[in-house]
């Protein structure tokens, strides 16, 4: 499990159009956002990187470096990229199904064509969305075991406003009894 305030895990994919992401050479004012999608099959996933596409810029005039990820190979990644017209958002690729475990995310099996008729991959992750800071330490998680019900962009825009300015800590980092 990933700790708030603690170093997370190393992340280190290709994109589609903005060459090799590499979490720890990431250099935000405040923080690298990775949205961890499903994949290509999705069409929620689809509709989600959409807004998020359409939100970068307002991510990056508060400090926000952004990226979505998924363990789809380099022409799934690129369909993606054209799928949902990406532009400003940063589409990586090949991330490794252990990857994924080490960021606490969920692995499916497939189960076939989906609604949109394409294939699901044999295994994938499931989404998840994390706000890392510069000096690579959690600040915020978010995990789903469905594609449904993730975390609202508008919101966490909204959360960036009240957070940043008073330097609000990362929460849920005790570890200790209960």
């Amino acid at each position: 499990m990933l700790i708030p305030r603690q170093a997370v895990p190393v992340l280190a994919v290709d994109t589609v159009a903005h060459g090799r992401f590499e979490l720890a050479a990431a250099t935000p004012a405040h923080f690298t956002m990775i949205v961890f999608y499903r994949g290509l099959h999705c069409p929620i996933c689809a509709k989600y990187l959409m807004e998020l596409e359409r939100l970068v810029p307002e991510f990056e005039k508060r400090g926000v470096e952004v990226v979505a990820i998924s363990s789809d190979d380099a022409a799934r990644g690129a369909a993606m990229a054209e799928k949902i017209k990406a532009g400003g958002l940063r589409i990586g690729h090949g991330l490794s199904l252990d990857s994924a475990r080490a960021w606490g995310l969920y692995i499916s099996e497939s189960r076939g064509t989906t609604s949109i008729g394409i294939e699901e991959p044999a295994h994938f992750s499931e989404p998840g969305v994390f706000l890392v800071r510069a000096d690579g330490t959690l600040y915020y998680g978010s995990t789903q075991t469905m594609p449904f019900a993730r975390p609202n962009f508008a919101d966490l825009l909204g959360a960036l406003d009240f957070t940043i300015p008073i330097n609000y800590p990362a929460r849920g980092e005790y570890t200790g009894p209960v």
